[in-house]
């Protein structure tokens, strides 16, 4: 039985002396036999607890920084009117600090043999799957004396997927895509080496791509035009290992790498290419491989990508490499998102770079940090140069460790979290326009 506080307000107004309510209920109640004849009463006449019913409904997944509405509906089977306290308990990253005791309880009243519908309103600061926990009853009596308290445990989940916030760069790659794939006027030989269609040669155009069987034919000079190879095959590896844990700024180094994911995927499926993607550390962390509708890969590789986490282990280069190896067996665009620490790439990646390059074009991506460039401005103080030194230092060792990659054929970009995934874009239009993929 659980006592409210409307129940120690009687108590107070009823004659009893303050000492009486020490030190415990049973006490106090012994005393004051009518005070505790009307909570028993109350007490019996508070509906059950244990025979509510709930079953859910509503969302299943959300993007990070969205709002997320879960309904919980609750049946009352019992010959008693329900009152109740209810909080519907999720884990705190659920909310933003400080907001989850008012969005996850409720008052409510349900009629004996009747239902009602709760709505809790998630806006989870955190990727990953968010499981409801316990829902938490407090069935009052008529009078508000006494109550019955149980936990009933109602399942339900809600991924909370990566927000996508490079999205806003998508319509202007596709701008230069239609022009690539020769959708537009912008019409040139070189930009990719499947043939498009004729045109009328204009002045300025390069003579090499006259089609002279085709000008005999007609009265102009005719051009050939290009556009870029279709249904090339594209694996985006996403490493999950320790270097991906480390944040900057704000973001961490793992959701800027999947936010640059995201728009490579959309990029690329819209331009007809195939793409597969891979999380490795020391293991697959994740694999979607085989889609090629452009819809559905892009949703597929969102869900995967979901519920990964940096892992605090050195990536297993030789195993990534055989990883990558058996997902792409056809000639394909190798994607690496991974630090361009120097000691992890000279260590791990370099051995068994020959590996994939030797079929494969490999582009290797990785999150900068911006402290970096603004620490080699420091000026004024002792300990403001001596700043100014290590930022220089990481900023050399970081381009040496870049020449290497690109030593040995790697196309390397290194750009800031905001700036890294249309870099990437940029870099994947430039190889489709050159013919490398």
């Amino acid at each position: 039985m659980a006592l409210t506080g409307r129940t120690a307000l009687l108590a107070a107004l009823g004659s009893l002396p303050v000492g009486i309510l020490a030190p415990s209920w049973t006490g106090m109640l012994a005393v004051n036999a009518p005070l505790s004849l009307a909570i028993l009463c109350d007490y019996a006449l508070a509906a059950p607890v244990r025979t509510l019913q709930f079953t859910r409904s509503g969302d299943t997944s959300v993007r990070l920084g969205d709002a997320a509405e879960v309904q919980l509906t609750v049946t009352n089977p019992s010959r008693r009117r329900l009152r109740a306290h209810l909080r519907d308990a999720w884990p705190p990253s659920s909310w933003p600090a400080g907001t989850d005791q008012a969005a996850s309880r409720h008052e409510l009243t349900v009629p004996a043999g009747e239902r009602r519908r709760l709505a809790t309103f998630l806006r989870p600061t955190r990727r990953g799957d968010r499981r409801a926990e316990q829902v938490t009853v407090r069935s009052f009596g008529p009078l508000g004396l006494a109550a019955r308290q149980g936990n009933h445990h109602v399942p339900w989940t809600v991924r909370v997927l990566p927000p996508f916030t490079s999205r806003k760069h998508l319509p202007s790659r596709l701008a230069r895509l239609r022009e690539l794939d020769g959708r537009t006027s912008v019409l040139t030989r070189g930009e990719g080496t499947e043939f498009d269609s004729l045109r009328a040669y204009v002045p300025g155009d390069d003579t090499r791509s006259i089609d002279w069987r085709a000008t005999a034919r007609q009265s102009a000079v005719a051009v050939r035009t290009w556009r870029p190879e279709r249904d090339r095959h594209i694996l985006i590896v996403l490493d999950t290992g320790r270097t991906s844990a480390g944040r900057v700024g704000d973001v961490p180094r793992l959701d800027a790498a999947m936010d640059a994911t995201l728009l490579l995927t959309a990029l690329a499926t819209r331009a007809g290419d195939r793409v597969n993607f891979l999380a490795y550390d020391r293991r697959v962390r994740a694999q979607v491989q085989g889609s090629t509708a452009a819809g559905d890969v892009l949703s597929t590789i969102v869900r995967a990508m979901a519920p990964l986490e940096a892992e605090l282990v050195e990536t297993d280069a030789h195993g990534l490499s055989t990883a990558a190896l058996a997902s792409a067996p056809r000639r394909s665009l190798i994607v690496l998102l991974t630090g361009l620490d120097a000691a992890p790439i000279e260590d791990g990646l370099l051995p068994v770079l020959p590996q994939l390059t030797k079929r494969h074009t490999v582009l290797l991506a990785s999150v900068a940090d911006p402290r970096i460039e603004t620490m080699t401005r420091s000026r004024g103080t002792v300990d403001a140069i001596y700043e100014a030194a290590a930022g220089t230092q990481a900023q050399s060792q970081r381009r040496r460790t870049a020449d290497q990659l690109k030593r040995h054929g790697v196309v390397v970009v290194d750009a800031t979290p905001e700036k890294l995934a249309p870099a990437l874009a940029d870099a994947y239009l430039a190889l489709k326009a050159a013919g490398r993929l």
